[in-house]
């Protein structure tokens, strides 16, 4: 497979890593390099995660790419994967940066993913060909994917990921850091939540971010809402009362305050309800 390289001072080199502490010296690509020199976002997170954070990282990314925003990951499995994903299902607009050599794949499962952004997107690695992943290469990987980017979005992280090393060199850059709010009571989500307490700011509706980067969001009313049988309930409840309270929907639904607050964060990251005072709203 035919692949470029770019050096530090040249024209093409992307235009934001030079401002990073030991920028790489050589970037190895596959793909479009120029999509490197445009307006990016890292959309991050831990390999081991949960079906909502999944599925935020995907939406995140799909809305990003269709107002011509880069998603940069790191093509691991899990939050990574999705947010390549997310990029790709609207114009491919997507930047994985690897811990192995620019030949390598890791993890193999992922080949078909990679060769699907080198179609549309880039694949870079600050490795030559042939080198293996290690242990060290993937915290050194993370400083180039915070580094392309203007924010960096922490979707899910235990207490362990890579992803809070990516959040602390963004903010060691000058970078926006943004995470996910998550269950409290879920192992996956305590790191990401970590952050929000140390100061990272809280992601509740995902055209929020598209706001804070100065971009008008398309309007989402083509878009089909999919809810699950517990939010549909959730909804039920909701609308029946005309408001509400965590409280009283824990009662009616006989369901735990963590349980009910990881719904009502999803819901209303779907735009299907608002809290305001303390009370729970169904948008409208």
């Amino acid at each position: 497979m035919d692949y470029g390289v770019v050096t530090l001072g040249e024209p093409e080199y992307p235009v934001l890593l030079p401002l990073i502490n030991d920028p790489p010296k050589q970037l190895y690509y596959l793909g479009n390099l120029s999509l490197a020199s445009t307006r990016c976002v890292a959309v991050v997170g831990s390999r081991k995660t949960t079906d909502y954070a999944k599925w935020a990282a995907f939406t995140l990314a799909e809305r990003l790419s269709e107002h011509q925003i880069t998603v940069v990951s790191g093509l691991a499995a899990g939050i990574d994967t999705c947010s390549h994903a997310g990029a790709l299902k609207t114009g491919g607009r997507t930047i994985a940066v690897l811990g192995c050599g620019i030949d390598q794949c890791y993890p193999v499962a992922n080949k078909k993913l990679k060769n699907e952004i080198i179609k549309t997107g880039l694949v870079l690695s600050e490795y030559p060909p042939g080198f293996q992943a290690a242990p060290y290469t993937f915290p050194r990987r993370n400083r180039i994917i915070s580094g392309l980017s203007e924010a960096t979005v922490v979707a899910c992280a235990g207490l362990h990921s890579g992803a809070l090393i990516t959040a602390e060199l963004a903010m060691e850059q000058g970078r926006d850091v943004y995470a996910l709010p998550g269950n409290i009571n879920n192992i996956h989500h305590l790191g990401s939540n970590k952050l929000l307490k140390d100061g990272a700011m809280p992601l509740v509706v995902l055209d929020d971010l598209l706001e804070d980067l100065g971009i008008q969001a398309n309007p989402l009313e083509n878009e089909t809402i999919v809810l699950s049988d517990d939010e549909k309930q959730l909804l039920s409840q909701l609308t029946k009362a005309g408001e509400s309270t965590v409280d009283q929907l824990c009662k009616t639904m006989k369901k735990s305050p963590p349980f009910i607050n990881g719904l009502l964060t999803v819901l209303e990251m779907k735009g299907v309800v608002r809290t305001s005072m303390g009370k729970i709203f169904v948008a409208k």
